[in-house]
């Protein structure tokens, strides 16, 4: 596992594989790197599934509304939800969409990111600027390249558990 230098921006996402060791950018995108730590410590975001994997493109997940296997989920609707939290404003930045990076998902409307995100799985630079970026995978990508492929999947795999570093 990465060495990790700031307990309190990095998320420890557990899949099926493995840990997945998540930087967080608070210096570029403070609102969505807050967002994700309080939907962590709320554990919203255990047991919620990738709900559209592209290969080549991006795994994404993260509807804590439709998405959760142990609440109340709805696999026609996994993906159209969000939290009861209000949306968030872009933080749109110069960090490309590189593999690994961390990318809050959204509507049309620029500022319609609330609890999606996805990981990319390759470098997306038509995303750039377009999306914002607010960490990277700095271990267990391996486990990310792992995730079951589709639109949705047949059998989603799912974030198992998400946690502050500083709280694990």
């Amino acid at each position: 596992m990465a060495e990790i230098k700031d307990p309190e921006n990095t998320i420890l996402m557990e899949l099926k594989g493995g840990t997945v060791v998540i930087e967080l950018l608070p210096d570029i995108a403070p609102g969505h790197c807050a967002r994700m730590k309080e939907l962590a410590r709320a554990g919203a975001y255990d047991n919620v599934v990738f709900h559209r994997v592209i290969d080549g493109f991006m795994a994404q997940t993260g509807d804590v509304e439709n998405g959760n296997t142990e609440k109340n989920y709805n696999p026609g609707r996994a993906g159209t939800g969000g939290s009861d939290l209000p949306d968030l404003k872009a933080e749109f930045s110069g960090i490309p969409h590189d593999r690994g990076t961390l990318g809050a998902a959204r509507s049309q409307n620029p500022h319609s990111a609330n609890s999606q995100f996805f990981i990319n799985f390759g470098d997306n630079h038509f995303l750039n600027r377009q999306y914002t970026v607010y960490g990277r995978v700095i271990s267990g990508m391996e486990h990310v390249d792992a995730i079951t492929r589709g639109e949705p999947p047949a059998n989603p795999d799912k974030m198992l558990s998400v946690k502050v570093a500083a709280d694990a």
